[in-house]
C-alpha cells in the first residue's frame, strides 16, 4: 500500500515539475530571445502559470496524498530517498499553503514586469525610474515573510528559499570572519610593489572566434552540448529544465577575451551540476540541488579555484596562443596568470577578483537585510550603497548604473539570494581541499587537461544526492567537518601572497 501511494504521488509531482519547467523556459526566453514589446504579455503569462502551479501544488488531491505520506514519514516507514522526497515537498508545501493565490500571481507579475524596467533604469542610469517597482517588490517580500512566518529576522523567511536550514545569525558570523580577514589583506595587496598588467588581456578578438573558444573550454571540462546549449544574455545565467536540457548564457566584449571566458566557466560549473543529476530522479527533490550555496560552490570551484589556477592555464594557454597568435603569441604564461588574477577593487560585482568579491556580497547582504527589516528606506539606497562601498573598497561609486542598479536580483524578487554566492566560495574551497586529498595527482591531471576525475568526484560526492542531505550535513559527509571559512581564507592567503610577494 505504501509503495503504491508513493508511486501515485510521484506521478502527481511529475506533472508539477513539467509545469515548473515550462515556466523556466519562458523565463529563459525572456532573458535571451524575447523582444522588448513582449514584456507586458510575458509578465501576465508567467503570472497566470505561476498561479496554476500554486493551485496544483496546494490542491485538495495533492494535499491528501502528501498528508498520507507525511504520516508514514513521521512513523519511520519510508526509506531514505522516500523520506527526502516527502520531507522536502512537505517543507515547500507548508510554505506555499500560506501564500494566497492572488499574492502569488501579483508577485510573479510584478517581478516579471520589473526586469525590463530595471534594465531600462540601468541603461539610463536613473534609479528613480526603478524605485517605484523596487518599493513594490520590497513590500511584497516583507508580506511574504509575514505570511510564511519566521523566527528572529524576517529576512530568515526569504533566505530560507535559497539556503534552506540556514539563518541570518549563522551568515553574519561567517561574514564577520571573512570581513576581518579580507579588508586588512586587501590593504596589504594595495601596498605591494608587484603590479600586474591586465592590459595584456585587451585586444581585438572577433566575437565568432570567442564563441568557438568558449564552447571548446566548456566542452573540454565536461559540458555535454547534446544535452545543453550556450547563448548570450545581458546577465549570464544558467538554468536546467532537465538533466538532458540545460541552458546557459554568457556575454562577450570584442576587446576583452576573459570577460566571456570567466562567465562561461562559471555557468558551466552550474550546468555540470544540472547535467550530473541522475535522470531517473527528475521530478522530485532527489533531482534538485540542495541549496544555492552548494550550487554556487560548483560554479566557483570551476571558475576560480580551477579556472584561474596556473595548472588550468598550463593546458589551455597554448591553445589560446594558437587561436589568437597575434595577441598572445609573445605574452608569457606567468604574465597572463598574474593578469587574470589581478586584485583591484572594482565597482562591478561580476567583474570583481577573488579577494574583493565577497566584500561585494557582504555589502548587498547587509543592505537587503536592513531593507526587509525596515531599518532603511528604498529611497536612500544610492547613498547607503555608495557610503558602504567607500568604506569597504576605498573607492567612490561613479554612477547608479555601476552601483545600486548593477544587479538583476532585486528586480526579480530574489532577496535572500546574495549570501549564497559567498557560501558557494566557502564550500568550493572546502570541497576542493578534500578532492585533492582523495584524487592522487589531481593538479598534474589538470595541467594535462584531464578533468574526468575531478568531475567524477563532484558527481559522486555532490551532484547525485539531490536534496537527500542539507548543505551542512553534506559538507560534513564529504569533508569531515561542517562549513568553515578557514579553507577559503587559507586558499586566498596562499595564492595571493605568492602573486603579490607579501
Amino acid at each position: 500500500m505504501s509503495q503504491k501511494l508513493m508511486e501515485e504521488f510521484k506521478k502527481e509531482l511529475m506533472d508539477i515539475y513539467y509545469l515548473s519547467s515550462a515556466i523556466s523556459v519562458l523565463h529563459w526566453d525572456q532573458e535571451v530571445s524575447m523582444p522588448q514589446k513582449g514584456n507586458e504579455l510575458r509578465a501576465k503569462i508567467i503570472g497566470s502559470l505561476a498561479g496554476e502551479l500554486h493551485n496544483k501544488f496546494t490542491s485538495a488531491d495533492f494535499s491528501k496524498s502528501l498528508l498520507a505520506l507525511k504520516k508514514k514519514l513521521d512513523s519511520g516507514k519510508l526509506n531514505d530517498e522516500e523520506s527526502c522526497i516527502v520531507r522536502e515537498v512537505w517543507r515547500e508545501f507548508s510554505r506555499e499553503k500560506k501564500l494566497p493565490l492572488d499574492f502569488v500571481k501579483e508577485l510573479a507579475e510584478t517581478t516579471s514586469r520589473s526586469q525590463l524596467i530595471w534594465a531600462q533604469a540601468r541603461e539610463k542610469n536613473d534609479f528613480k525610474l526603478f524605485l517605484p517597482q523596487l518599493k513594490k517588490i520590497i513590500d511584497l517580500k516583507r508580506k511574504e515573510a509575514e505570511l510564511v512566518g519566521f523566527k528572529g529576522s524576517p529576512y530568515n523567511a526569504l533566505l530560507d528559499i535559497f539556503e534552506p536550514y540556514t539563518n541570518v545569525e549563522e551568515i553574519e558570523m561567517v561574514f564577520s570572519e571573512l570581513k576581518s580577514f579580507l579588508i586588512p589583506f586587501l590593504a596589504k595587496i594595495k601596498k605591494s610593489k608587484v603590479k600586474a598588467n591586465r592590459s595584456v588581456l585587451k585586444g581585438d578578438f572577433p566575437i565568432e572566434k570567442q564563441i568557438e573558444l568558449n564552447k571548446f573550454i566548456a566542452s573540454k571540462i565536461g559540458f555535454d552540448f547534446e544535452a545543453g546549449k550556450l547563448d548570450v544574455s545581458t546577465h549570464p545565467f544558467s538554468t536546467g529544465f532537465h538533466p538532458q536540457d540545460v541552458r546557459m548564457t554568457t556575454r562577450y566584449k570584442k576587446d576583452d577575451l576573459f570577460y566571456a571566458i570567466s562567465s562561461t566557466i562559471h555557468e558551466t560549473g552550474h550546468s555540470l551540476y544540472e547535467q550530473g543529476i541522475p535522470i531517473e530522479n527528475f521530478g522530485s527533490p532527489m533531482g534538485e540541488s540542495i541549496s544555492h550555496g552548494i550550487h554556487e560552490s560548483q560554479s566557483r570551484l570551476w571558475e576560480n579555484i580551477l579556472g584561474k589556477s596556473e595548472d588550468f592555464w598550463q593546458y589551455f594557454y597554448p591553445i589560446l596562443q594558437k587561436r589568437f597568435p597575434k595577441h598572445f603569441g609573445k605574452i608569457k604564461l606567468s604574465d597572463f596568470y598574474k593578469a587574470i588574477n589581478i586584485v583591484s577593487p572594482s565597482l562591478i560585482r561580476t567583474e570583481a577578483d577573488e579577494v574583493t568579491y565577497n566584500l561585494h556580497i557582504i555589502l548587498r547582504f547587509e543592505i537587503e537585510k536592513d531593507l526587509i527589516e525596515g531599518s532603511i528606506a528604498a529611497e536612500d539606497l544610492p547613498k547607503i550603497w555608495n557610503d558602504k562601498f567607500k568604506e569597504y573598497f576605498g573607492i567612490k561609486v561613479s554612477s547608479d548604473k555601476s552601483g545600486v542598479l548593477q544587479d538583476v536580483h532585486w528586480s526579480g524578487g530574489m532577496i535572500g539570494y546574495f549570501p549564497t554566492y559567498t557560501l558557494g566560495n566557502l564550500y568550493a574551497a572546502q570541497f576542493y581541499a578534500s578532492a585533492k586529498r582523495d584524487i592522487l595527482n589531481l593538479e598534474k591531471e589538470i595541467r594535462k587537461g584531464q578533468f574526468g576525475h575531478i568531475l567524477a568526484w563532484l558527481r559522486k560526492n555532490i551532484h547525485i544526492h539531490g536534496k537527500l542531505f542539507s548543505a551542512d550535513v553534506l559538507a560534513e559527509k564529504v569533508t569531515g567537518e561542517k562549513l568553515a571559512s578557514k579553507y577559503f581564507i587559507e586558499y586566498i592567503e596562499k595564492k595571493y601572497s605568492k602573486i603579490y610577494n607579501i
